[in-house]
């Protein structure tokens, strides 16, 4: 599709634009979906013991919290192409509070797994997030911006290790004991995760000119087709090996983010027998340096693409994937907490610059299709999460086996990015829409706070 009036600069301090106000709600709604999504893991250690729950249940409930998001990643791309960033965000939004706070009536094992499975649906707000700010910036700074607005998502994964610990312990000091304690603990990102569905509708449009809806009344957009529409975009996006190479790759690193979200809490409480505050804390740690870390991967993309077209964004996400698994691995060995935490920062760089690296790649495979290229490739995080939590659910492997097998893994598959090749009109095509979103404005493709 082809829409008009991108930004060719992100303004950080300005909100009067339709561009900045889908740039700031949509990194702000991804935050908050990563509180509601994970905000019962830094708890677990006092859920594992009012459930009773052993190493495999938990290991089948961080699979079952990611499982359900690839297939609501695959079908939310189809609905923004479809419905537009604003309504298909909204509905996320508002719906997925629901089990959110509704997990506080689980009672056992059982229960406490489908309301994960159910909460897992807003995972998919990774996929609104990225495909509007695709709509909102051009070639030459979209890289940066959705790396920046993932990243400041997936912030979410560490304020919510700090937070929730927090707001479990306010109730303790109010006389609540433990079991309700961290029940009524949940329905706090709930409300929020309601609250911000609202504003979403409120204050955001799909496109610079104006909602889905209005551009295809004026002509300026092609009519949604129906299911068949959908279904010929997925099938154009599946077809395309490059889709799945990048669906491979997003696995190595979101998948490996989602996993450590899961478990860093009570990998840290466990191993180096901290207090639940304190491990929280430590845990947060990693989903913090998405403040900066995964837009240095989108920056760098865009950087790399100035002086090496699309090759060069391909090259970056390769190298940003070499050393991901190194730091990884290194981090496995860890058994002093300094170093530990030393190691883990590094392994968090690189795990969220690669995440930036893959998501500056994905706007040029297919333009036509870009919900299905954005949700098939985002699913793929999520798989890559499946996957690894299988390494943490065996009693009879170590969390520290587990985080060295996987790094072993993303060192060996990291080698599906040289399958992401472009042809050499698409090189030219777009390096000529590169040089048009400069222009003549020295200040394009800066990140200001003007």
């Amino acid at each position: 599709m082809d829409i008009r009036n991108k930004a060719n600069r992100i303004r950080l301090l300005n909100f009067s634009t339709p561009q900045m106000r889908a740039f700031h709600l949509s990194w702000f709604a991804f935050h908050v979906c990563f509180f509601g999504w994970f905000g019962i893991a830094p708890l677990m250690a006092v859920v594992r013991e009012d459930l009773a729950l052993t190493q495999t249940q938990i290991g089948n409930t961080i699979i079952a919290s990611v499982a359900i998001t690839v297939i609501v990643r695959l079908l939310i791309g189809l609905l923004c192409d479809r419905l537009g960033p604003r309504k298909t965000y909204t509905g996320l939004l508002v719906l997925g509070s629901i089990p959110v706070m509704g997990i506080a009536f689980a009672d056992s094992f059982e229960t406490f797994l489908l309301a994960r499975l159910a909460i897992g649906a807003i995972g998919a707000s990774f996929v609104i997030t990225q495909y509007h700010t695709t709509m909102m910036f051009a070639p030459n700074i979209v890289g940066t911006a959705n790396a920046t607005s993932a990243g400041w998502g997936n912030l979410g994964g560490g304020t919510t290790q700090i937070l929730m610990p927090l707001i479990f312990s306010g109730l303790l000091m109010l006389g609540v004991n433990e079991a309700l304690g961290w029940r009524l603990a949940m329905v706090v990102p709930g409300v929020v995760l309601f609250m911000t569905g609202i504003g979403y509708w409120l204050f955001t449009q799909d496109a610079p000119d104006g909602n889905f809806s209005d551009l295809r009344a004026r002509g300026e957009l092609p009519e949604a087709t129906g299911e068949n529409g959908a279904m010929q975009s997925f099938l154009a996006a599946a077809k395309d090996i490059r889709v799945w190479a990048l669906f491979i790759v997003y696995g190595l690193c979101f998948g490996v983010e989602l996993t450590i979200n899961n478990i860093a809490a009570i990998y840290f409480f466990d191993h180096f027998e901290l207090s639940l505050a304190t491990a929280g804390l430590i845990a947060g740690l990693f989903g913090l340096m998405n403040i900066f870390a995964r837009t240095l991967g989108g920056v760098f993309s865009d950087l790399f693409a100035k002086q090496g077209g699309l090759k060069g964004r391909v090259r970056w996400l390769f190298i940003a994937l070499i050393c991901e698994g190194i730091a990884l691995i290194a981090f496995s060995q860890m058994h002093v907490l300094s170093l530990a935490i030393g190691i883990m920062l590094v392994f968090s760089l690189f795990v969220q610059m690669a995440e930036g690296a893959t998501f500056g790649v994905v706007p040029f495979i297919n333009k036509k299709a870009l919900g299905a290229v954005a949700g098939i490739v985002g699913a793929g995080g999520n798989v890559g999460a499946v996957s690894a939590a299988f390494l943490f659910r065996s009693e009879s492997l170590s969390y520290q086996q587990g985080l060295f097998y996987l790094g072993l893994t993303v060192l060996v598959l990291a080698s599906c990015v040289l399958v992401v090749r472009f042809s050499d009109a698409t090189e030219a095509q777009e390096a000529n829409a590169y040089r048009n979103a400069m222009g003549n404005d020295t200040n394009a493709g800066a990140l200001s706070l003007r």
